[in-house]
C-alpha cells in the first residue's frame, strides 16, 4: 500500500499563512492538520504554513518537550521512526484549538492561571514572542 499524501491541496489551502496568526488569542488558535511518529510518540501539530516555500510550518510539536517552533514538510517527509516507520498524517483529524490539545495551553489561554502553571509556561512564551 502506497503511503499517503502528508499535505494535500485541500489541507493547504486550510492552513493559515506564515504568522497570519501570531496575534490570535491562544484560545482561538487552531491545528489544522496533525503529523505523527505511528512508532514513537512524537507529535507535530501545524497551525501556520509558508505558501511561498512551500515547506515550512509553524505549529506545535509534542517530542522531548512540548513547544511551538518551525518544521518542515521535507524533513516530516524524511524522516523515520525507531522501526523505520514514515512519518503519517492524522487522516481523521479535525481542525482543533490547541486549548483542546493541551490542558497546559488552555491555562495559558486564560486570564486568571495558577501561579506555579506560569513557570511552567513561560518557555513557550517566549518561543512564541521570539516569532
Amino acid at each position: 500500500m502506497a503511503p499517503h499524501k502528508l499535505l494535500t491541496k485541500e489541507l493547504r489551502e486550510q492552513l493559515p499563512e506564515l504568522y497570519a496568526t501570531e496575534s490570535t488569542p491562544m484560545a482561538e488558535k487552531l491545528a489544522v492538520a496533525k503529523f505523527f511518529t505511528p512508532d514513537s510518540n512524537w507529535t507535530w501539530y501545524a497551525v501556520e504554513f509558508d505558501h511561498k516555500d512551500n515547506d515550512t510550518f509553524f505549529g506545535y510539536v509534542q517530542g522531548f518537550e512540548n513547544e511551538f517552533g518551525y518544521f518542515s514538510l521535507s524533513e516530516l517527509q524524511e524522516a523515520r521512526g525507531p522501526l523505520g516507520l514514515p512519518i503519517e498524517r492524522d487522516l481523521s483529524f479535525k481542525p482543533t484549538p490547541l486549548v483542546e490539545i493541551d490542558s497546559r495551553l488552555k491555562a495559558k489561554a486564560e486570564p486568571n492561571r495558577q501561579e506555579g502553571e506560569e513557570e511552567e509556561l513561560e518557555e513557550d512564551e517566549e518561543l512564541e514572542r521570539s516569532r
